[in-house]
């Protein structure tokens, strides 16, 4: 089967910052970064890891930004939120990676097929290409990513460790 991800800004900086943003091109088979997500990594002013990381290979995955469905726009959501699922509503297949919980909402109603930053390396795991999730796991919490401690402990014991 054909993934396909449409990629959030924080996804996007955790990633980044734990040195596993690479995993979003080995785990699926194409990856879409709307321009207004991009325009809010870019918006910091500095090169952070996810700035020098957009500038040059995920160059490759901005695609122009779409025009913002409807019934997404009623959710007062962020930009990059907005664009994300409505590129999911434009083009049926694609999978949000997205960890704002308003936006995980939407996305449920609208029945868009939705993962979060944790489930991207849980997948990393269960597909081989990293060894072990929980000091991943614990590196996205320092490095600024929510996850109650019930989910992380959820998480780690999923792919049995």
């Amino acid at each position: 089967m054909v993934k396909r991800w449409v990629v959030n800004t924080s996804p996007i900086i955790s990633l980044t910052k734990i040195d596993r943003i690479q995993l979003l091109s080995e785990l699926c088979d194409e990856v879409v970064i709307p321009q207004g997500v991009a325009d809010e990594i870019n918006l910091g002013g500095y090169a952070d890891s996810a700035v020098i990381w957009l500038q040059q290979t995920g160059q490759a995955y901005i695609k122009p930004a779409p025009e913002i469905d409807s019934r997404i726009a009623s959710w007062d959501l962020g930009l990059g939120e907005s664009q994300v699922l409505s590129w999911a509503v434009k083009h049926p297949g694609y999978e949000a990676i997205i960890d704002d919980l308003a936006a995980r909402k939407a996305a449920k109603v609208l029945q868009i097929p939705v993962r979060g930053t944790l489930a991207v390396i849980v997948l990393g795991k269960q597909m081989g290409y990293i060894s072990s999730v929980k000091q991943d796991l614990e590196n996205l919490v320092q490095v600024g990513l929510r996850i109650s401690p019930t989910l992380l402990a959820q998480a780690i014991a999923l792919v049995g460790e």
